[in-house]
């Protein structure tokens, strides 16, 4: 009996006009996007390949025997593309270029969107944004009508009276539907691999094949959320264009309006600064340092008594001898202040993130995206390694050379030696396992299962009461 509902429910589908519009966007979404995107990819890394011999040449011409102005950058850390960027670019294009490194701390190179033409305003193509977005409404479309639609027309009322189960009837439903629905989704999935393959993604490295299942894994259970929340409609209204509609209107807040509208709550909840404005404060401490620095030179030079023919006579080494102390002073005040500024901006964003992140979760949408872009490298967990591989590197060279140079030093430009330090190559960007990355989004995980699992609970019980 069971299997026999599975079998009407599956050719219902079959011959329905929805089932056409499924099988043109897996056909034509899901390989397209892939093949483009690999093709960016590609392009993509041929340009940070001529980023990084750049960033060597124009690291031979910075001599730290010299005077190095705290403006310089003397070295960069540039982000490498990763290959999964193929299926989500997530947060890649809008990170920045390269982390600079100078005495004043650590800048920002431009986003890759900077450059972008106009066609960036309208988002990314892209294999998360096909799942998220595209098959989540036909989701909803081949479930708006599983239980209103037999209603509306009283076919319901023949089928329970055959002592069909109420539960194996609505099981029916959800599994024929669904079968129907992930067959061609898989079937383009795998033709989308193929392609990739045979323009040459490394589909068969240990670290891209899992992640790759996993994404996979997770859009099957997304799907299932929509075909949930489809039902849970279908039950409890009896008109199956007054469920369009609602379904419709679900949508448009689950997937566009409520993943974007947690982040702008949480900018007015919860404000602040930017990074550029970070950067500049730092930069204005430094100033008002060295002026601070320089007026206290020019009166130790004033009260030099002259001698006796009225000249006033200033060795570069005295001054250095009154200077140092002073100078050692103003750094590490400079430092421990600059310090402050990073620990309160860092503290704010990442509240205001958090608080984002939260608000926004209130929708599978989110989840999804979170744990997709975690998955291919692009997401939150990836931009965090990036932060920090460029601190790390920072204060490499902040124990190597930035704290080696003195900017009060009369002779600097002439008596520098080797101790001095020298520019040390940039760590590589640290990445995380694809254990370790499952474990930091289990919260998106957990909160998947649990909108299927509910939503799928809420249906049957309304179904079970429902007055035929």
């Amino acid at each position: 009996m069971f299997l026999t509902l599975i079998q009407k429910e599956m050719m219902h589908h079959i011959l329905s006009v929805r089932f056409v519009a499924l099988l043109l966007m897996c056909l034509l979404l899901i390989p397209l996007t892939l093949s483009i995107n690999y093709r960016s990819y590609r392009q993509d890394l041929v340009d940070y390949q001529e980023a990084v011999r750049l960033a060597n040449i124009e690291e031979t011409t910075v001599n730290p025997k010299m005077p190095l102005e705290p403006e310089i950058e003397v070295s960069k850390l540039i982000l490498k593309p990763t290959p999964l960027s193929v299926f989500a670019k997530g947060l890649e294009d809008s990170l920045p270029s390269y982390l600079g490194m100078t005495r004043n701390g650590v800048t920002h190179g431009l986003p890759s969107t900077f450059s972008a033409p106009l066609s960036q305003l309208l988002g990314h193509l892209d294999f998360l944004f096909v799942v998220s977005t595209v098959f989540s409404l036909l989701a909803l479309l081949f479930t708006f009508d599983v239980v209103a639609g037999e209603r509306e027309v009283g076919t319901i009322r023949i089928t329970l009276s055959n002592a069909v189960p109420r539960d194996l009837f609505l099981w029916g439903k959800l599994v024929g539907g669904y079968l129907v629905f992930i067959v061609p989704f898989l079937m383009s999935f795998l033709f989308g691999l193929l392609l990739l393959v045979w323009q040459g993604f490394p589909l068969g490295e240990p670290d891209v094949f899992p992640r790759v299942l996993n994404l996979m894994a997770i859009s099957l259970l997304y799907i299932g959320v929509f075909f949930a929340i489809g039902t849970v409609i279908s039950t409890y209204l009896d008109s199956a264009k007054t469920a369009l509609i609602v379904a419709f209107t679900i949508w448009v807040f689950a997937v566009l309006i409520t993943p974007r509208l947690g982040f702008l709550a949480a900018k007015v909840i919860a404000p602040a600064r930017t990074a550029q404005s970070v950067y500049m404060e730092k930069k204005a401490l430094r100033d008002d340092s060295k002026a601070e620095l320089e007026k206290q030179k020019m009166k130790f030079i004033m009260e030099i008594r002259p001698d006796n023919q009225g000249r006033i006579v200033v060795s570069g080494n005295k001054i250095d001898e009154f200077m140092k102390p002073l100078a050692e002073e103003h750094r590490l005040k400079f430092q421990d202040h600059a310090n402050r500024i990073d620990r309160d901006y860092k503290r704010e964003t990442k509240r205001q993130e958090q608080l984002g992140e939260t608000l926004s979760r209130i929708t599978p949408t989110s989840s999804l995206i979170y744990l997709a872009t975690n998955l291919t490298q692009t997401g939150k967990v990836q931009r965090s390694n990036y932060l920090q591989t460029g601190d790390r590197y920072y204060d490499m060279l902040h124990t190597a050379l930035f704290s080696k140079i003195d900017d009060y030093a009369t002779n600097r430009r002439y008596n520098l030696t080797t101790d001095i330090g020298q520019i040390i190559q940039p760590p590589p960007l640290a990445t995380d396992t694809l254990v370790e990355t499952l474990r930091q989004s289990a919260v998106d995980v957990l909160l998947l299962c649990f909108f299927a699992v509910t939503l799928t609970t809420v249906a049957f019980l309304k179904f079970f009461r429902l007055d035929i």
